[in-house]
């Protein structure tokens, strides 16, 4: 055997993942609670694409669902409320050879951090963003969201919601960058799996809404859809998600939609019964952002590291003689 051929072997063991590699802390989130779907598909994502914990980053700013960083072994930033999106796209500027993924809530994503979240759309960063939407305030305990159904009784709402809520995908599509646009639910992890798969391999801002249980606190609103699974719509292309015969046989509700009709898609973004779930839209001729403004050189361990010794270098004292 060569040394060569030895040298891919040991490389080809060195990059191969299990789930365990990529477990951080015990997850603290409430029984029944969707976040845990998303993070079990998130887990199952990385080690399928096997990527080098140290080459991932997960960014996150405030909330239930901004907790999933402490749950993975990779890089993490739980950052400010609102401002996950713009410290993702200073990391994916500075350090395009990382994969990052952003997770953000319906309150973080669409209240805080709006003027973030429409212009990181305009950018078009090569990053996968997983906003999960309960339509409810649950780490500050009941409080309603932009997402909140019309009529809700919540702490901030007593009296019930009373404005329709915002549409995160309708948003989405409405901005002219838009490259990726998905819908996912936690109740279809098959799906929701796949999704997040299509996303991640996508090159530019991939966009997924995931409608995800609150067991706390809107612990019924998707009992409807839940429990009868005609009220489903699952979209299939054989350039986006298929669908096995295993789902089809329970989701007979389907749809071949082609994710390049941008006008079909925001027909469909605009339903909610039935309840739309596949990649409604893409386009991958969009310019990434990290692209028109390229580095002369990577921000490399090496480099940071020789920059930092030479600025210290500066006010060294050094010892007599």
């Amino acid at each position: 055997m060569t040394a060569s051929t030895t040298q891919c072997l040991l490389k080809l063991i060195d990059e191969e993942y299990t789930l365990d590699d990529y477990k951080g802390g015990v997850p603290r989130w409430c029984t029944g609670c969707g976040d845990n779907a998303i993070l079990a598909s998130i887990q199952r994502l990385c080690r399928d694409e096997h990527l080098p914990p140290e080459k991932t980053v997960f960014v996150s700013g405030i909330g239930c669902s901004s907790r999933l960083p402490h749950y993975m072994h990779t890089y993490g930033f739980h950052g400010l409320h609102g401002r996950a999106l713009p410290v993702a796209e200073g990391i994916k500027l500075r350090r395009p050879d990382l994969h990052v993924f952003v997770i953000t809530g319906d309150g973080d994503c669409c209240s805080i951090g709006t003027a973030h979240w429409i212009h990181a759309i305009r950018y078009n960063m090569n990053m996968t963003v997983l906003m999960h939407d309960n339509g409810i305030y649950g780490l500050t305990k009941n409080q309603a969201s932009p997402t909140s159904p019309q009529g809700l009784k919540s702490n901030t709402t007593p009296r019930g919601a009373h404005l329709e809520p915002i549409n995160p995908v309708s948003v989405t599509l409405g901005i002219r960058n838009a490259s990726f646009v998905a819908q996912a639910v936690d109740w279809i992890p098959e799906m929701l799996h796949d999704i997040i798969a299509e996303a991640f391999h996508h090159k530019g801002f991939s966009f997924v809404r995931v409608l995800q249980r609150c067991p706390e606190y809107l612990d019924h609103r998707f009992d409807e859809w839940v429990q009868d699974p005609d009220r489903m719509l699952l979209l299939h292309h054989q350039d986006g998600v298929k669908i096995g015969s295993n789902l089809s046989s329970i989701y007979r509700n389907q749809e071949e939609h082609d994710p390049s009709n941008r006008n079909r898609a925001r027909e469909i973004a605009s339903t909610y019964d039935p309840m739309p779930v596949g990649v409604l839209y893409r386009n991958p001729d969009m310019s990434c952002y990290e692209d028109l403004r390229k580095p002369d050189r990577l921000y490399t361990p090496d480099v940071v590291k020789a920059v930092l010794e030479k600025e210290f270098d500066k006010f060294t004292i050094h010892p007599a003689g």
